[in-house]
């Protein structure tokens, strides 16, 4: 084993955090560098960097502790490590990082923080850096909130640097030459004469250097990959069908299940598995929480025979019916159930006079539905217990896993796999702990759990549900006052909630996306009111503003209507903060705002800041006959940097599609306590045909390096709907709009 056993301390530790976070956690554990996770299986002669790069005499390695879950995570982050390390495409190999302290999430942690992201405030910083020293403390390890490219973007950088100039320095060492006479070009230390030494032929030397903690990251201009077009890790795989995603795992020797679980999410009274029990291919029915388990040969033998397993469930813990869910809803509007008022700019209440515009708005509880259904590969023994799986917050399914087997935490090995899509499904921890469960029961045999269709649709943890009111005037053609409540439950509540961890404080995701509106209006206010928790909910694609970002543009666009204002225009006269009007303009100059569509035909924006980012969108329809026909999306967002122009515009036009078809036809309610769409044909998203032309702009105008997995979806809902207005006078408030007017 190599001398390289520590992250370089001056380019991976965030000095603020260190700072502030060490008054509550101490200074000396804030600043203790999280154990390197590739050092516990080292070879003599591999050279072991830091957490990310590993080199030997056969490979390159790079590590991507995020995880893929179709957004090209896995890629990124290998693309960032490579354009520092001087590697290119095809010269490494990538594995998925492994559960450690040491691939800690920064950019969590300043979201985590209830400030506006652009609020570089003393107290706003002092805060974010609160938040990171704890996140480091507590080694919180997760992908979601679109910030796998901030939390990535320098430290994988620096990462990749780190291994370059250390190879460099071994080399100088000796060869005897100078570290400034040296180069590094396509995975090779390039020697003053021209010749190329692999990094795998000086991987051993390296081994033994300490490593090199000065580094300097190379100016944009240098740049190889970084904003160029890249082919992407996983795409040939892709494209092939030969790409292995976690419902493909085989583990030798193991089994196949799934699962009868409550679908009121209560208790199991009784069951009886006696025809199951009789048919082809079954070999142990067991139970587990709430619900039952068949072990069988293949998969195709274990859903039919659960199928034919009989149960008395027990009621749900919620109201049992979808109309008394909307009413606990609307009953939350009440002082003792106000949250915090978010913003309150002038007085909104003497601005509530004369002609007051009121509105009211719905959203729905929606699924996550991705196409690869939940499943887990677990294998438990006296020693331990493996589990292969993809999921967004790895340790905590170590801990959920060896609460379970009774082993400790370090005792249970996670093996992260693709996944088929997410959307925030992959934060969740029921199939991971029935899983466990069931192999628990027979140690020593691998079991593979996989849901059937309709029992992911049946314990998918929904969308919150939530409605809004809002109350503004306007004034000589220009919106003067603009005061929105926002009642729902809490998902982030409802979801740490069942890890065991309370919510501290209110909830930010209740008004995300609408009490951050960069607008002057002269009388501003946005509040958020709790309602007692219902169905239990957890985080959908962009979270709290995939709703709230639809009621606060929706209103504003009524606002501006009513004050008989071009939309574009007032939003631009509005509009306070330099990087939110750039994306405006882009999108107006983008669509040809202004311009005459014709007859029957409307058109809508609609602009939301989610997770930091600007994001605005122009929505063009026609209205025909047969229902309403979108043609045309153009959507501009400020990222800071893009990193992968393909992946950029693939990824915003997936959240464009993802959103407009959940605002078009779905939603989740329950009858009896049960989730009513049990698979796609009651949960029918966008149809080809009915996808739009869809026109992408990535700004880079800021110095904050942003993600955009999440941020392209909560404007596509009001756009929409704005541009349904435009068309045809009609303003679609509740969601799904399908309820109202046809599609084609």
């Amino acid at each position: 084993m190599g001398k390289l056993k520590t992250i370089a301390r001056r380019t991976f530790l965030i000095g603020s955090a260190a700072i502030a976070g060490g008054v509550a956690f101490g200074v000396y554990k804030v600043r203790q560098d999280p154990a390197n996770p590739l050092l516990e299986n080292a070879k003599s002669g591999e050279a072991v960097f830091n957490p990310w790069v590993m080199i030997d005499g056969e490979r390159i390695t790079l590590i991507t502790p995020h995880t893929d879950l179709g957004q090209g995570a896995e890629s990124m982050q290998a693309a960032l490590i490579a354009e520092e390390l001087d590697v290119e495409f095809g010269q490494f190999e990538t594995r998925f990082g492994v559960p450690a302290a040491a691939y800690w999430n920064t950019a969590m942690a300043g979201d985590a923080a209830p400030f506006k992201s652009t609020d570089d405030s003393f107290t706003a910083e002092t805060t974010r850096a609160f938040m990171s020293g704890l996140f480091k403390v507590i080694g919180m390890q997760g992908t979601g909130g679109s910030s796998s490219v901030p939390d990535s973007f320098d430290k994988l950088r620096m990462a990749g640097a780190v291994a370059r100039e250390t190879l460099k320095a071994a080399v100088a060492q000796n060869w005897d030459v100078s570290v400034d006479d040296l180069k590094t070009e396509k995975g090779a230390v390039i020697m003053p004469d021209g010749t190329a030494l692999n990094y795998t032929e000086i991987a051993a030397l390296a081994a033994e250097m300490e490593p090199v903690e000065e580094v300097v990251l190379r100016d944009p201009s240098e740049w190889r990959l970084i904003g160029s077009q890249m082919r992407r890790t996983d795409i040939v795989g892709k494209s092939t069908g030969t790409l292995k995603y976690g419902i493909d795992v085989d583990v030798g020797g193991m089994v196949h299940a799934t699962v009868k679980v409550n679908p009121r999410r209560g208790v199991m009274n009784s069951y009886d598995a006696g025809e199951a029990e009789k048919m082809s291919g079954v070999l142990k029915i067991l139970p587990v929480t709430n619900g039952v388990a068949v072990v069988a040969e293949n998969t195709w033998y274990a859903f039919k025979a659960a199928e034919a397993i009989t149960c008395d469930w027990g009621p749900s813990p919620y109201p049992a019916e979808q109309s008394d869910h909307w009413k606990a809803v609307a009953d939350s509007f009440t002082d003792d159930r106000l949250d915090k008022v978010w913003r309150k700019d002038g007085d909104p209440d003497a601005g509530l006079s004369g002609d007051v515009v009121e509105a009211a708005y719905h959203a729905p509880y929606l699924a996550h539905a991705p196409l690869e259904p939940l499943n887990a590969v677990v294998k438990v023994t006296e020693e331990g217990a493996d589990i292969w799986v993809s999921h967004q917050i790895p340790r905590i399914v170590q801990q959920q896993v060896a609460a379970i087997t009774g082993h400790d935490t370090a005792q249970v090995k996670l093996h992260g796999q693709y996944a088929g899509g997410s959307f925030g499904h992959r934060l969740e921890f029921e199939n991971v702990k029935l899983a466990a469960e069931i192999a628990n029961q027979m140690r020593g045999t691998p079991v593979k759990l996989t849901y059937s269709r309709e029992e992911d649709f049946a314990h998918d943890y929904p969308r919150q549900i939530s409605m809004a009111r809002g109350r503004g005037a306007v004034k000589d053609g220009k919106v003067e006052t603009y005061d929105l409540s926002i009642a729902s439950v809490s998902s982030s509540a409802s979801q740490i909630g069942r890890i065991g961890m309370p919510m501290p404080g209110p909830d930010s995701q209740i008004p995300a996306g609408a009490w951050n509106l960069p607008y002057a209006v002269p009388n501003f206010r946005v509040s958020a009111y709790r309602v007692p928790e219902l169905a239990p909910t957890s985080s959908w694609r962009s979270v709290g503003a995939s709703s709230a970002g639809f009621f606060a543009d929706s209103f504003l666009d009524e606002l501006i209507h009513a004050a008989g204002a071009d939309p574009l225009e007032e939003r631009l006269r509005l509009c306070t903060h330099d990087l939110a009007r750039k994306v405006l303009e882009a999108v107006g100059e983008m669509s040809g705002w202004g311009g005459d569509l014709g007859p029957d035909r409307g058109r809508g924006v609609a602009f939301v800041n989610s997770f930091g980012v600007p994001c605005a969108e122009v929505v063009e329809v026609t209205n025909t006959p047969g229902g309403i026909k979108i043609d045309k999306v153009f959507i501009a967002a400020e990222v800071g940097t893009v990193i992968d122009p393909v992946a950029f515009d693939n990824q915003v036009k997936g959240g464009v599609v993802w959103a407009l078809g959940h605002a078009m036809n779905c939603e989740v309610t329950y009858s009896d306590g049960v989730a009513e769409q049990s698979n796609y044909h009651a949960y029918e998203a966008m149809r080809m045909y009915q996808c739009p032309e869809i026109e992408v702009r990535g700004l880079e105008n800021g110095d904050t390096v942003r993600g955009v997995g999440e941020p392209p979806v909560p404007p596509a809902a009001a756009a929409l709907g704005n541009a349904i207005f435009a068309a045809t006078g009609k303003r679609l408030r509740e969601m799904p709009f399908n309820k109202h007017i046809d599609f084609v």
